[in-house]
């Protein structure tokens, strides 16, 4: 038998890349679907240039480059620089940031038929796909992911505002030992689902209205929740959210630090046949046993795409407080 350790454990957000506590409440619904999430970082960098439209490639600017303003006006995302823009007399003062230093760097952005344009593909924070643990339909709360999501240097990524999309999953990269299996996603963009207010190392929050529809579920407390028989509620293709079976074979103390309260191990013969297991994008999928909410779906060892961790509800909860 292979020796697993946590270096091979990876956490499960499909990268295409706070509400008040929930805990007030005794039931939530167990989702199961899978979300869309644009995660900003309250900055705006170049990417790539469009070598159609050269005049910011012609004025200096670089990629790595960190717009910061435009004509003194701070820019914390894309739609800003694209009001600024719009605004403009015909020329602006972009202030950007460049190996730690500030510069200003002038220019007349291009004309086209959708507006003023620098002609530069922009960066501004992370977008990926994950699994809704739970929505609360009293106050619109909901969590996912059921860990945070990190920068590009691995850190938690500090965000400044977050979005929530629809998602659907087009196709499945199953898992196989050595190769973490995915679940990939399309975002619907064009429909906005609610709003993200935290990301959390034990998850990611935010309120939406109406949306995820199902029976209301009680809330397992730590002391409820024992090894043997469960169930993970996941969406692995494009249809509804289903339960699939599971082992828990081991309970972790509950202040754990880096929130792997659950060994989990898949034996349902349908989801091992389509996935191979535990794949990126079910990070969240909702843990139940016993019909109560007991946790979420949070990563998967990489030696073995059958079993993986699972996060306690209360610790999420308490997460979104």
């Amino acid at each position: 038998m292979k020796r697993m350790t946590n270096r091979f454990v990876i956490p499960l957000l499909t990268l295409l890349l706070l509400a008040g506590r929930v805990s007030a409440a005794d039931y939530l619904i167990p989702v199961g679907r899978v979300i869309g999430l644009e995660l900003s970082q309250g900055s705006v960098t170049v990417a790539a240039f469009d070598d159609t439209l050269p005049a910011a490639k012609k004025a200096g600017l670089q990629i790595g480059d960190e717009i910061r303003a435009v004509d003194g006006k701070d820019i914390d995302c894309a739609e800003d620089l694209r009001k600024a823009l719009t605004c403009s007399d015909g020329s602006v003062d972009l202030t950007v940031c460049r190996s730690g230093r500030e510069q200003t760097i002038s220019l007349e952005p291009e004309i086209t038929s959708e507006g003023p344009r620098l002609g530069v593909y922009l960066r501004q924070g992370i977008t990926g796909i994950g699994t809704v643990t739970y929505y609360d339909p009293d106050t619109g709360a909901f969590g996912t992911l059921g860990h945070g999501v990190n920068d590009a240097k691995g850190n938690l990524l500090t965000m400044s505002r977050g979005l929530a999309y629809p998602a659907t999953v087009v196709s499945v990269q199953k898992g196989k030992a050595g190769t973490p299996g995915q679940l990939k996603g399309a975002l619907s963009a064009d429909r906005l689902l609610g709003t993200l207010s935290g990301n959390t190392g034990k998850g990611v929050f935010g309120t939406a209205s109406d949306i995820w529809e199902g029976p209301l579920m009680p809330v397992a407390a730590f002391d409820e929740i024992r090894t043997g028989e469960a169930a993970i509620r996941s969406t692995v293709d494009g249809g509804e959210p289903r339960d699939y079976s599971v082992e828990i074979l081991k309970i972790y103390p509950q202040n754990r630090a880096d929130g792997r309260n659950l060994l989990l191990k898949v034996t349902d013969p349908e989801l091992l046949t389509a996935t191979g297991g535990i794949v990126q994008g079910m990070s969240g999928s909702p843990i139940i046993q016993d019909g109560k909410l007991v946790g979420a779906v949070t990563h998967v060892l990489v030696n073995d795409p059958t079993t993986g961790y699972g996060i306690f509800i209360e610790n999420m909860l308490d997460a979104a407080s």
